[in-house]
């Protein structure tokens, strides 16, 4: 059976005496459908918001006011690790399965690779905390304190001939408050976006390839957190009233994408629509998540409650839970999860200075049937024989066989014509139909 699922992680310590939920718990592993109940928990940890991450085999928890990482095991169920850093963590967030990145107390990101222990820092950047973190395997944001937001090139930081610190690609210095939130876009393309929130009551949509400005939204309430629709249609907004606010970037009726036309891109726009409200007093909302399909949002608040709502209809659905302290992380695990070639077995600590570049963990899948070659001592003789009558073999073929490709891309090609003709000739009447008018 399909199931979706979402991990949660709390502030200690509980609010009120509730012999329901355990005092030392800290991560909660919740399922969504096909019916909502926690599944699993974890202990000795409290994190602050932006301070989970979680890939398939780990959960990396950045201990509050702490310069401590604990790194738990799935597959066991239990703590593996505790990683000491020499400033306090305030910010996490994995890049792919195996780079961890940490925003630190003093302004810098650190990036330790957990399959190979390996440890790269970015200089201060910032002035103040990093207070959120987002990336790519290309790209990495950071938001700070100081309201201004960096953007960082992963193989540049990466990069093993590097010989000085990088700087950030650009800057995208907008607001004029602190930086509560950051949340990409799924494009793959050179034109995805970025979403930031600050505290001073707007969300800012941004190309950051570019460093653009697509749009700025002033808000009537402080945002905490947001949560982007999964075809970057709309941002969900959590804001300080423990409300919910839905923001579409185009309106319904455009045939385009509105945030790419410059004669709006700057002047800011006034949300007036009301907000979600919840029945309950829930507190502020501190981080939402969005189910896969986009029809179900969640929200963890100060109070401990954990919200759904019903997003085509705009309202609040029901209480899902309560943690009895404040819900500061909220991950949405894909039913769907994406196809791994490797698997971390254990993190390797990060290391100081040069050391030897290993990479520890598993192979996934098949190999096929097991060759020889792997026991040999050496490449066996017929195994060299094959190898290179497969490259003779191939010269004397390769005139007979471009000819016959080229027969055949030209028949796909007349296909394919013929396909679009096609294509175009009933699009016209479509037009001409859907207008009313008479077909020429």
């Amino acid at each position: 059976m399909l199931t979706e699922g979402f991990i949660t992680s709390i502030l200690a310590q509980p609010k009120t005496a509730n012999t329901a939920i355990a005092k030392d718990i800290g991560i909660y592993f919740h399922e969504l459908h096909p019916i909502p109940v926690v599944k699993s928990s974890l202990k000795k940890s409290s994190t602050r918001v932006n301070g989970l991450a979680a890939n398939s085999t780990h959960i990396f928890a950045a201990q509050a006011d702490k310069a401590v990482v604990h790194v738990y095991s799935r597959e066991k169920g239990n703590q593996e690790a505790l990683i000491s850093f020499p400033e306090r963590i305030h910010s996490l967030t994995l890049l792919g399965e195996g780079i961890l990145v940490l925003g630190t107390a003093e302004g810098r990101a650190i990036l330790w690779e957990v399959c190979t222990g390996r440890q790269v820092s970015t200089p201060t950047a910032h002035l103040q905390p990093i207070s959120c973190l987002v990336g790519t395997q290309s790209h990495m944001i950071t938001g700070s304190e100081d309201s201004n937001i960096h953007v960082w090139s992963v193989p540049r930081l990466l990069s093993m001939t590097a010989t000085e610190n990088s700087e950030p690609l650009r800057t995208l210095s907008n607001h004029r408050a602190a930086i509560t939130n950051l949340t990409m876009g799924h494009s793959a393309s050179g034109t995805d976006i970025c979403v930031s929130a600050s505290k001073d009551n707007t969300v800012v949509v941004w190309d950051y390839h570019s460093g653009d400005l697509l749009r700025t939204f002033l808000l009537p309430s402080t945002p905490l957190c947001l949560a982007l629709d999964p075809c970057d249609r709309a941002v969900y907004i959590g804001f300080e009233d423990g409300s919910v606010q839905l923001v579409e970037f185009s309106a319904r009726d455009s045939k385009q994408n509105q945030l790419y036309d410059k004669s709006l891109q700057s002047t800011p726009v006034q949300v007036t629509l009301p907000p979600w409200t919840s029945q309950a007093e829930a507190g502020p909302a501190l981080c939402l998540g969005l189910s896969y399909d986009g029809t179900c949002l969640l929200s963890g608040h100060m109070s401990g409650k954990i919200i759904q709502w019903d997003t085509p209809r705009r309202v609040f659905t029901s209480e899902l839970a309560d943690l009895n302290a404040p819900v500061t992380n909220l991950l949405m695990s894909s039913p769907f999860p994406a196809r791994k070639l490797t698997k971390p077995l254990t993190v390797v600590k990060p290391k100081l200075g040069e050391s030897s570049y290993i990479f520890t963990g598993r192979l996934l899948g098949s190999i096929g049937t097991p060759s020889r070659a792997i026991d040999a001592n050496g490449f066996p003789a017929d195994l060299l024989e094959k190898a290179i009558a497969s490259f003779s073999t191939t010269s004397l073929t390769s005139s007979s066989g471009d000819e016959q490709l080229q027969k055949e891309n030209e028949e796909l090609w007349k296909i394919v014509n013929e396909q679009r003709a096609f294509q175009k000739k009933t699009w016209s009447k479509y037009t001409t139909l859907k207008s009313g008018g008479l077909e020429s």
